[in-house]
């Protein structure tokens, strides 16, 4: 395995721990990210970080198994299948479960971001 793809296991390990950290996530993404998402599309760091302020209190378990990394030069892919369930405070957890394919860009500073991910998660 290369650095590279130890760097881009890295980054999807540190997102999975966040518990939703929004911090902590914000720093894996490039500025202009765009998350695709089944019925939808989130585009830009800032609009990230908008739609999680619905998320403030709840708790986030992630857990994904990554089956594919490629690497070719400063882009990358990553394919992982992903469980995550997210409990509001005093209410019932939402389980929702599949793939999700990110490409990864290498910035100027060597640091691997995550410039598009499509995340096709279904409730479970």
């Amino acid at each position: 395995m290369t650095e590279d793809e130890n760097a881009i296991r890295k980054l999807v390990a540190t997102w999975l721990e966040s518990g939703g950290d929004l911090s902590r996530v914000k720093s894996l993404m490039a500025d202009d990210v765009v998350f695709l998402t089944p019925g939808g599309q989130i585009r830009g760091r800032a609009a990230y970080a908008e739609a999680q302020k619905g998320m403030a209190g709840m708790k986030v378990e992630a857990r994904g198994a990554i089956k594919e990394v490629k690497v070719f030069g400063d882009w990358a892919y990553c394919w992982n299948e992903l469980d995550v369930t997210v409990t509001p405070p005093g209410g019932a957890p939402v389980r929702r479960v599949g793939p999700v394919l990110s490409l990864l860009h290498r910035e100027s500073s060597g640091r691997w971001v995550i410039y598009r991910d499509a995340n096709l998660l279904v409730p479970a």
